[in-house]
């Protein structure tokens, strides 16, 4: 398989450090949800991260299927729960499609999900439930 690109970043300090790319595009300093210190938190990186990729994907599928879907809007919420393990991420992705009706937004929203990389790096091991245009339309693990 061939690689595309390599993103190389380095925390420091944990929850409440700082996080930084080697290139220094990305430079956060870190505060644990609720501690009401500045900085942002990992659930927040991975919120944007997961967004920004899907909507990508979104953009493939419709490129992909000669669908044209408008300006492509992705609401990702992740969750931070306490579990029997420790703790894990749940995820919600809520895509806004307002230029196709619901039963053609569901469809690519459900084909994004099968090509996204965060979908497949998430699948099997985090709860992440897709949404089009504010309607729940799958449950995938």
């Amino acid at each position: 398989m061939p690689k595309l690109y390599t993103a190389h970043a380095t925390a420091i300090g944990g929850r409440d450090g700082h996080t930084e790319t080697d290139d220094q595009k990305v430079s956060f300093d870190l505060a644990a949800p609720g501690s009401n210190k500045p900085g942002t938190n990992p659930e927040q990186l991975f919120a944007a991260g997961y967004a920004a990729c899907f909507g990508s994907a979104i953009q493939f599928v419709a490129q992909q299927q000669k669908l044209d879907v408008g300006q492509v809007e992705v609401k990702a919420d992740v969750d931070l729960n306490k579990d029997e393990s420790g703790f894990s991420l749940g995820v919600t992705l809520n895509v806004t499609l307002p230029s196709l009706d619901q039963a053609s937004a569901q469809k690519i929203v459900e084909t994004a999900h099968q090509v996204c990389p965060y979908s497949k790096a998430t699948r099997g091991n985090i709860q992440v439930t897709l949404q089009a245009n504010g309607q729940s339309i799958a449950q995938a693990a």
